[in-house]
């Protein structure tokens, strides 16, 4: 059993690898050259397959699908989602499907008392049915693009139900990570301050060392005179 549990982590952990070089590539090949900034993506496979004509993908077979979540860096900015795939056999990405943020309608958690991989994305003129490759991929995911829709759109926001309450609530990795960023700046002002009450101390006592070396030195020089004469 515990060699079992030794190989699941080790494969858990090639595939997060993996998935993180993918995500890496995918910012690079398909955003970067447009002056766009990916902040999210998740791996997935549909919970409901569709048919699809063999000639609709190239007849490329099989592939990896990737939902991504980018931002343009000319102002004013524009939030879109974005269906990548990379078909078998290629190293290569490809952009599929395309919204504007403004066109999620609602995004379905499936089940807010569990961890759960399975989620759904409604848009004006689009619903798929998804599987991340892990719950916990899709919980960053989730996270993210919350935080996106009340950072980039002013009107008509996207529903999200059934979702987690650390999706929606105070707990986010986003707010964890403002927490962390906060508390090294404290613990840094902290330090500096310690630093300068240390600097000021030594300070003080130099400054008395000055004067006792100099009442001394007077007080010698009064010795030898007095004795000289």
């Amino acid at each position: 059993m515990a060699g079992q549990r030794v190989w699941e982590n080790s494969l858990r952990a090639l595939l997060a690898c993996s998935t993180m070089s993918a995500k890496s590539a995918i910012s690079k090949e398909i955003f970067a050259p447009l002056d766009e900034r990916m902040l999210g993506a998740v791996q997935v496979k549909r919970r409901t397959k569709k048919k699809i004509p063999f000639l609709a993908t190239g007849g490329q077979g099989e592939y990896l699908t990737y939902i991504c979540l980018s931002v343009t860096n000319k102002k004013p900015t524009q939030a879109s989602i974005t269906k990548v795939k990379q078909f078998e056999g290629s190293t290569s990405f490809v952009r599929r499907s395309q919204w504007m943020l403004e066109q999620l309608r609602q995004v379905n958690g499936i089940d807010p008392n569990r961890d759960s991989a399975e989620f759904d994305l409604l848009f004006e003129n689009a619903f798929d049915q998804w599987v991340a490759s892990t719950a916990s991929e899709k919980c960053t995911f989730f996270q993210i693009l919350h935080h996106t829709c009340q950072r980039y759109l002013t009107d008509r926001k996207p529903e999200f139900i059934n979702c987690q309450s650390k999706i929606m609530g105070g707990n986010s990795i986003l707010h964890s990570a403002a927490d962390s960023v906060t508390s090294a700046v404290q613990k840094a002002s902290q330090a500096l301050n310690e630093r300068g009450e240390r600097l000021g101390r030594a300070e003080e006592k130099t400054e008395d060392m000055k004067n006792s070396a100099q009442q001394f030195a007077e007080t010698a020089h009064k010795l030898a005179m007095k004795h000289k004469c």
